[in-house]
């Protein structure tokens, strides 16, 4: 794998080739010849995204001989979306709300090859603040996440529908929680998967409490049902931290709807073949499966990641 630096780049072309037919897992299907390049689209530093999605392309990196597999760092969600939909990425990662937000139709160039996992919003102080509740929110320095990430449109989401404002910062995970433990921001919200490595690294340095986000979560759920569920952090996710009430919201794997149809199907095969890899390094993979795989909302799959799980169907 040849990964690739934080510029983002708007300008690659699909794939395209003749197709050799193959056996995979006992059906017969076209195995696709290896572009020259595929990238994969994933996160700033200190989130999940950045870490799954660099696994996902080394697992790629082996199913695809000859192909330089990239990856390109990203504000994540909303930055994903305008990669693919640009032709600068062939896959990449988004949380559902941030997909809805642009309206989802079948001409759309958007396509799920499947659900991932669920990332769940933190909201995170350090103990001895002041901030018990979201309300308490209101006229501190808050960073609501990166620009373009799927963080800030969350936190946006439930900033508007709770009707606190705060003063916002746009800051990545990772410069989020150096400055929170710096005492430089009051709070910082996160949304993905569990553990966040920058949540967990900061409750190493410092003692940190999550603010209870239940009824923000009932909220959001009457308003968007599709994309927001009410959730809990667990007890055993960050060192001393205990359970907490918040909301979930499901991560899809999107590529654009013209990719190559038998691509996509080994895209499928890849990573579903695969989860157990990836759980290896990312618990929160573990939740990757066949069964939830097709439960991606709105989103239509792509045609290749629908006839890989037709053909791969749980007994």
């Amino acid at each position: 794998m040849h990964p690739r630096g934080p510029n983002r780049r708007t300008a690659l072309r699909g794939v395209a080739g003749a197709l050799a037919v193959t056996a995979v897992s006992g059906c017969t299907w076209r195995e696709p010849p290896s572009p020259p390049v595929f990238v994969v689209a994933t996160g700033p530093p200190g989130a999940v995204y950045r870490e799954i999605g660099a696994e996902i392309a080394l697992l790629l990196d082996e199913r695809l001989p000859g192909t330089r597999v990239e990856t390109v760092e990203t504000g994540a969600s909303h930055d994903n979306l305008r990669l693919i939909e640009a032709g600068g990425a062939q896959l990449g990662l988004a949380n559902l709300d941030s997909v809805m937000a642009g309206g989802v139709a079948d001409a759309d160039p958007l396509r799920a090859v499947g659900r991932l996992y669920d990332s769940f919003v933190h909201l995170v102080v350090l103990d001895g603040s002041p901030v018990r509740r979201l309300g308490d929110l209101e006229g501190r320095g808050v960073s609501v996440g990166a620009d373009h990430s799927g963080t800030e449109f969350t936190a946006d989401q439930i900033l508007t529908e709770t009707g606190v404002a705060p003063e916002a910062v746009r800051m990545d995970q990772a410069a989020s929680a150096l400055a929170l433990g710096r005492g430089e921001i009051d709070a910082m919200f996160s949304l993905t998967g569990l553990p966040t490595p920058a949540v967990a690294d900061l409750a190493e340095r410092h003692v940190i409490r999550l603010i209870d986000l239940s009824d923000a979560a009932v909220a959001m759920a009457d308003a968007r049902p599709e994309a927001y569920f009410p959730a809990s952090v667990p007890a055993t996710t960050y060192e001393g931290v205990p359970a907490c009430p918040t909301m979930s919201v499901p991560n899809l794997l999107l590529c654009s709807a013209d990719l190559p149809e038998d691509l996509a199907r080994l895209v499928a095969d890849t990573v579903y073949t695969g989860a157990g890899r990836i759980a290896a390094s990312r618990p929160e993979a573990a939740q990757i499966n066949v069964r939830t795989g097709i439960s991606t909302g709105v989103v239509p799959l792509h045609r290749g990641a629908a006839r890989w799980y037709r053909d791969n169907k749980p007994s």
